[in-house]
C-alpha cells in the first residue's frame, strides 16, 4: 500500500524475508537514500509496492533490528517497471514460497561480481542522508499525518516509534525538540479512538500510537532542562485524561503499555521539580497513579508505584494525598511481591512517604510494613535492600519506640550480614540502620554478640566519609553496654578507633566519644572480666587487652594490672618483637601509662628547690663581707662563707670539716670550672634559685653532680630535657650516664617512647639502640606505676 504526502512517500513492505520480515520502508520518493525499519500493525492490510536489495552500513555499535528501526542503509531498486508491475499483485499471491523451495540465485565471484558491483553503483548510486533531515522528516510525519484516518496513524505510530528509539540517545534528544516534536508528540494523547475489531471477533486495542508517544515524551523528559518545557506544552492535563480513561479488562497490551507510559511520563517530568510536583498534584493526577496501585497487571502497579515514590520525594502536600487517598494497604501489599521491580519501587515509595514525616511512618507502621520490609533485606536486588535498610532505619529514628521490636522481628542478621556486601551504598544503608538500633539498650549486647562489632570495625578502614560515620555512630552505641566492651577490645577495637585513618571531623568526634565511654567502663566486673582473660587468653588477646588498657585504665590501677597482672611483660614483649608496628603500638601504650600514671605523682612538673638550713641571700654572693674562704677560679677570687656552704654540700662539709688540707686554708683553687660555672652554682647555694640556660646547664651538671647539689642538679636535668631532640637523644642518653642524672634519663626515656615512630624510620643506629634501653624502659615504668600508687596511698 502506497500513501503520499508533500515530503515523503511511504511503502509499507511485508515480504518474508529472513532480515526484514514484518518491517516496513519510508524512504524518499526518488526511492534512493536512506531507509527507516519499524515494526507494521497488521500485514492484511498491506500490499507489496517493491522489491529492494538492500546493504547494511553499520552505525557504532548499532544494526537492524526490531527496536532499532533508524539505520544507515544503501537502498537498491531492481527497476521503476518491476515496481509498477508488482503492485497489481493481489497480497495473498505475493508472499513468496518457503526458503527451502525457491530456487538458488547463482553465486557471482570473481571478475562477473565486481562488474556487476560496478554496473548497480553506476546505475542506482547510492547516498547517506543526513541524520538531521532524518529527525526533521518523522516530526513531520506526525505533523503532517494527524487524523483519524487508518493510514495517517500508521505513519505516525511508525515515526513516534522511531522518534522513540533515536531519543534513548541523549544526543539526538535536542534536534527532536528543536524541530518540534514535543507539541506534535502531545497532539496525539488527546486524539480520541474507537475501538475496532479483528476477523476474530476479538478487541483490537488502538492505543499503540498514544503509547509510543507517550514513551517518547517520557525519554525527552529526562533531560531537565525540557521537563518545563512539556508541562507548558499541556502534558499533565492529557496524561490525566489517559489514567482516567476506562480501559476494558480484556488482556489488552496495547492499553497497559499505555498506562505504563504515561505514569512513567510523570515520574520524568517531576524529576527533582519541585514546581511541577505541585503542577501535577494540583491538576489530579494522583489519585489515577493511586487506583493504578490496584491494577491487575504488575507492570502498570510498578509504573503508578515509581511515579508516586517520584511525586512524594521532599514534597509534604503530595505525600499527604497519597496517604489520604488509602495508597499506604495498596503499597505494602505490593511490599509482598516477588518482582524485584515492583517491590522495590513500593518500598522507594514507602520510604519517600516516611522521610520526615513521623505521622505518616505511624501510619506506615500500622498498616503493617514493618515485616515485609524486614523481608526485603534478603531481596535479590541490591537496590531494594539499601532502600529496606535505610527505611528500617527511619523506622528506629530517636523518637520511635519500635527499635526493639525490629530487633525481634528478626532485622539483626540480615542488617549484618549486608556489611558483607560489595556494595558501598549497601553497606552504608544497613550501617546506617544498625547504628539506630544500636542506641536502644536492649539491642546493644544482641549485635555485638552477632559480630557486629568486627563487621563495623572494618568499615573504618573505607574512605567514604558516609560510611565510617555510620559505622563510628554503631560503635558509640554498642560501646555503652558492658557486655560489648571485652569484644570491643578482644578484637583490636581500641587500636582501630585510635589509629584508623578517618576523614570527617564528625568521625574524629564520634570516634573519640566512643573511646571515653569505653574509659569509664573500665572497672569492677569489666575490668575483672579483662584481667581473667589477660591471665588464660592467648597471646594475641592478652597484648590487645594490654594495649587497651593502657590506654583506658584509671591511673590508680596501672599497678593491679600491669605488675601484677603481669599486663607489662606483655608490652615489653610487642616492643622487644621486630615487628615495627608492634614496637610503634607498645611504645604509644607505654607512654600513655606512664604520663598518666605521672601526672598523678609529684614530678609532673619543674623540681622545687631544696629545703636548707642557711640562705644568706643575693647580697652576700662573692662579697667579701665576713668572708672566710677564697675560691680561685681561672685566676679570679671568688669570695664564699663556709657556714653556707656546709650547710648546702657534703662535697664542701667534707672539705672543710675533714682531713683535707682545705681545712685551714684561706684560699681554695678550684680547677676544670669556669668562672661562669662556678658563680651560678655559688648563686644556688646562697639563694636557693638560679637562671640556666641551656648552654650552661650541661657543664653546671657536672659541677652539681660533683659538689652533690642534688636540687641544682634535678634544675639542670629539667633544663637540658626541654633541648632533647631526635637527633641529639643518643648524646643526652650519654650524659645522663655520665652524670648519674636519673630524671634526665627518665626525660630521654619517655622521648623515646613518644617520638618511636619518628626515630625508627630516620635513625639506622635507632632499633639497636632500642634493643639496649628496653631494660630502662622497664624499670622507668615500674618505677613510676609503683610510686603512683605509694603517693595515692600517702595521700589517703
Amino acid at each position: 500500500m502506497w500513501y503520499e504526502n508533500e515530503t515523503q512517500t511511504t511503502l509499507l513492505y511485508t515480504e518474508p524475508s529472513q532480515t526484514f520480515m514484518g518491517q516496513s520502508l519510508i524512504f524518499p520518493s526518488t526511492a534512493n537514500g536512506r531507509i527507516n525499519l519499524a515494526p507494521f500493525q497488521n500485514q492484511n492490510d498491506f500490499r507489496t509496492a517493491g522489491s529492494f536489495s538492500i546493504k547494511e552500513k553499520k552505525e557504532g555499535k548499532r544494526t537492524i533490528g526490531a527496536r532499532n528501526p533508524y539505520i544507515f542503509l544503501h537502498c537498491r531498486v531492481t527497476s521503476p517497471e518491476t515496481i509498477r508491475r508488482r503492485r497489481e499483485i493481489s497480497p495473498v499471491n505475493f508472499f513468496p514460497p518457503p526458503m527451502d523451495c525457491r530456487p538458488k540465485r547463482p553465486q557471482t565471484t570473481g571478475f562477473a561480481g565486481r562488474n556487476l558491483r560496478r554496473k548497480l553503483d553506476k546505475d542506482f548510486g547510492e547516498t547517506v542522508i543526513d541524520h538531521n533531515i532524518g529527525i526533521r522528516r518523522q516530526v513531520e510525519v506526525l505533523k503532517t499525518c494527524f487524523s483519524d484516518v487508518e493510514s495517517s496513524r500508521a505513519a505516525a505510530t511508525v515515526a513516534a516509534r522511531a522518534l522513540c528509539d533515536l531519543a534513548e540517545n541523549e544526543e539526538n534528544v535536542d534536534l527532536i525538540v528543536r524541530f518540534g516534536a514535543v507539541p506534535a508528540l502531545l497532539g496525539y494523547l488527546d486524539l480520541p479512538r474507537s475501538l475496532g475489531h479483528c476477523e476474530n471477533g476479538q478487541g483490537l486495542s488502538d492505543h499503540v500510537l498514544e503509547k509510543e508517544c507517550a514513551a517518547a515524551l517520557g525519554l525527552i523528559a529526562i533531560k531537565p532542562e525540557y521537563q518545563q518545557l512539556i508541562v507548558d506544552a499541556g502534558a499533565i492535563g492529557h496524561v490525566v485524561k489517559l489514567l482516567n480513561r476506562p480501559y476494558v479488562p480484556c488482556g489488552c497490551k496495547a492499553a497497559k503499555s499505555l498506562l505504563r507510559r504515561a505514569a512513567d511520563l510523570i515520574t520524568h517530568i517531576s524529576h527533582e521539580n519541585p514546581r511541577i510536583k505541585t503542577i501535577v498534584r494540583t491538576e489530579g493526577c494522583i489519585p489515577p497513579l493511586v487506583k493504578l496501585l490496584n491494577f491487575l497487571d504488575v507492570k502498570v502497579q510498578r509504573a503508578a508505584a515509581g511515579a508516586l515514590r517520584t511525586l512524594t520525594f521532599r514534597n509534604d502536600e503530595n505525600k499527604n494525598m497519597v496517604v489520604e487517598l488509602d495508597a499506604l494497604p495498596s503499597l505494602v501489599l505490593m511490599l509482598q511481591s516477588n518482582d524485584p521491580s515492583v517491590h522495590g519501587e513500593a518500598i522507594g515509595a514507602i520510604g519517600n512517604l516516611v522521610h520526615s514525616s513521623p505521622d505518616i511512618k505511624k501510619e506506615v507502621l500500622r498498616a503493617g510494613a514493618l515485616q515485609p520490609v524486614i523481608g526485603l533485606l534478603r531481596s535479590t536486588c541490591q537496590e531494594t535492600q539499601r532502600e529496606a535498610a535505610l527505611l528500617l532505619g527511619q523506622f528506629a529514628a530517636p523518637d520511635s519506640d519500635c527499635k526493639a521490636h525490629i530487633a525481634q522481628r528478626g532485622a539483626i542478621p540480615p542488617l549484618l550480614k549486608l556489611l558483607q556486601s560489595p556494595d558501598e551504598h549497601l553497606k552504608e544503608m544497613s550501617a546506617f540502620a544498625l547504628g539506630r538500633l544500636a542506641q536502644d539498650t536492649h539491642n546493644q549486647a544482641g549485635i555485638g554478640q552477632s559480630g557486629g562489632i568486627v563487621s563495623l570495625l572494618s568499615l573504618l578502614d573505607m574512605k567514604t566519609g558516609a560510611v565510617q560515620h555510620n559505622a563510628a555512630f554503631a560503635l558509640y552505641g554498642l560501646a555503652d553496654n558492658e557486655d560489648n566492651v571485652a569484644e570491643f577490645i578482644k578484637a583490636g577495637g581500641v587500636q582501630k578507633l585510635q589509629d584508623g585513618e578517618l576523614y570527617a571531623q564528625p568521625v574524629k568526634d564520634c570516634v573519640t566519644r566512643t573511646l571515653k565511654r569505653l574509659e569509664n567502663k573500665i572497672q569492677g566486673r569489666v575490668l575483672n572480666q579483662l584481667l581473667y582473660q589477660m591471665r588464660i587468653a592467648d597471646k594475641t588477646i592478652q597484648k590487645r587487652i594490654a594495649l587497651a588498657l593502657a590506654h583506658l585504665c584509671e591511673p590508680e590501677d596501672g599497678k593491679l594490672i600491669f605488675i601484677d597482672n603481669k599486663g607489662l611483660e606483655a608490652l615489653m614483649e610487642l616492643l622487644d618483637s621486630r615487628n615495627p608496628e608492634h614496637q610503634k603500638s607498645s611504645t604509644e601504650a607505654l607512654y600513655k601509662l606512664v604520663t598518666k600514671a605521672a601526672s598523678s605523682g609529684p614530678e609532673n612538673a619543674a623540681p622545687s628547690s631544696p629545703v636548707q638550713r642557711v640562705f644568706l641571700g643575693e647580697k652576700f654572693v662573692n662579697d667579701p663581707t665576713l668572708s672566710d674562704i677564697t675560691f680561685l677560679i681561672d685566676g679570679r677570687q671568688f669570695y664564699a662563707h663556709k657556714i653556707c656552704l656546709v650547710a648546702s654540700s657534703d662535697t664542701f662539709r667534707a672539705l672543710f670539716d675533714g682531713f683535707y688540707k682545705e681545712k685551714d686554708a684561706q684560699n681554695v683553687e678550684i680547677p676544670n670550672i669556669r668562672w661562669e660555672v662556678f658563680e651560678l652554682m655559688m648563686r644556688f647555694i646562697y639563694t636557693g634559685t638560679v637562671n640556666i640556660t641551656r648552654e650552661v646547664a650541661p657543664d653546671l651538671l657536672r659541677a652539681a653532680d660533683q659538689y652533690l647539689l642534688e636540687g641544682l642538679k634535678r634544675l639542670c636535668e629539667y633544663t637540658i630535657a626541654q633541648d632533647i631532640s631526635v637527633d641529639n637523644i643518643s648524646l643526652m642518653y650519654e650524659l645522663a650516664d655520665a652524670y648519674n642524672a636519673s630524671t634526665l634519663r627518665r626525660s630521654c626515656t619517655l622521648f623515646v617512647l613518644e617520638h618511636f615512630d619518628k626515630l625508627m624510620s630516620t635513625k639506622p643506629w635507632f632499633r639497636k639502640f632500642v634493643e639496649d634501653i628496653i631494660p630502662e624502659v622497664r624499670s622507668y615504668v615500674t618505677e613510676v606505676l609503683t610510686r603512683s600508687v605509694h603517693c595515692d596511698q600517702t595521700t589517703v
